[in-house]
């Protein structure tokens, strides 16, 4: 990581978090876009020495070996964030199922935007390099692009 030494980087970490690892991304991250249960908030928060932005991952769809909260437990996890002072919830963040076409993704980030709005929430991380610019369309205000930036996964 040399090569980014003196940059003024912000660091997202994104992906299916175990509570056990939980002071480490705290220590390493500046924003957690994939808090999706009550006990990784709690253990965040334990390990918090400074306010954290955090997204909650809400999943919107049946697709087995996805992360996130189900959107019928969204509000009650919504509301647990008051007794997180180290947390600070920002907004939502989805990964909808992959499509071939892009435009398929509209309606999980419409739905999200709506949820974001019905809890006040201002950002949006939804949206990935082959669907980015519906998400952006759609009122993503962050978007994942590292397979357009760095190419696909070996």
């Amino acid at each position: 990581m040399a090569i980014l030494a003196g940059l003024n980087l912000t660091w997202h970490f994104i992906g299916h978090l175990q509570t056990n690892k939980a002071k480490k991304v705290v220590e390493q991250f500046d924003w957690i876009q994939s808090v999706d249960r009550h006990e990784l908030a709690s253990k965040l928060n334990q390990a918090a020495t400074r306010t954290i932005p955090v997204l909650i991952e809400v999943k919107l769809h049946e697709e087995p070996n996805k992360s996130g909260v189900d959107e019928s437990g969204l509000a009650a996890l919504v509301d647990k964030f008051g007794e997180y002072p180290g947390l600070q919830l920002r907004g939502l963040m989805v990964i909808p199922p992959p499509f071939e076409n892009s435009d398929e993704s509209r309606p999980y980030f419409r739905r999200l935007r709506d949820l974001a709005q019905h809890f006040r929430l201002t950002e949006l991380s939804m949206g990935m390099s082959h669907d980015f610019e519906v998400a952006i369309e759609e009122g993503a205000t962050m978007v994942r692009i590292g397979s357009a930036l760095f190419g696909e996964r070996a």
